[in-house]
């Protein structure tokens, strides 16, 4: 191997090693949990939230209704709703969003169970967890035909939705 071979893989090499970590860090800032979604944060106040940039207001009330921009929801639904008295409480899975252990829209049953191997049910009938890395905050899950079709992350002491 001559020397300029071996200095194009070491370089190649140093570029792979101080890539992954920021790819990684950027993963993180996108996953739903366990505080929030990239700058909005579970608890941040309605004008917080909106200083971020990343929202935009759908609906005014006790509990406003907002999107996410990257992440627009339908005509008559939300992606965020946050609460005059606990702030930032919910915050909905759009596509392509994934909890830090891989779970989002389209995960199975089975995959939902390996990933909270303590998930509970709820009086409703829906599975939900506490997030790992956050007691205050949990996961909730409605299924269809094995499959999750809406996820949530919400405060613990949220007050917008039953």
């Amino acid at each position: 191997m001559t020397i300029k071979r071996m200095a194009a893989l070491v370089a190649g090499a140093a570029l792979l090693v101080s890539v992954a970590p920021a790819g990684a860090q950027a993963q993180a800032r996108t996953s739903l949990g366990p505080y929030g979604y990239g700058s909005v944060k579970l608890g941040m106040s309605a004008k917080d939230a909106k200083a971020t940039g990343k929202i935009s207001l759908k609906m005014k009330g006790q509990c406003s209704g907002w999107d996410l921009k990257a992440h627009p929801t339908g005509r008559d639904s939300v992606g965020v709703y946050i609460s005059k008295n606990v702030g930032v409480a919910l915050i909905f899975a759009q596509k392509g969003m994934k909890t830090p252990e891989g779970i989002g829209l389209g995960s199975t049953k089975k995959q939902l169970k390996a990933a909270y191997p303590h998930l509970k049910t709820a009086a409703s009938g829906y599975p939900y967890t506490e997030v790992p890395g956050n007691k205050k905050a949990y996961y909730s899950f409605l299924l269809s035909k094995g499959k999750v079709y809406e996820l949530a992350l919400g405060l613990t002491t949220q007050d917008c939705v039953n």
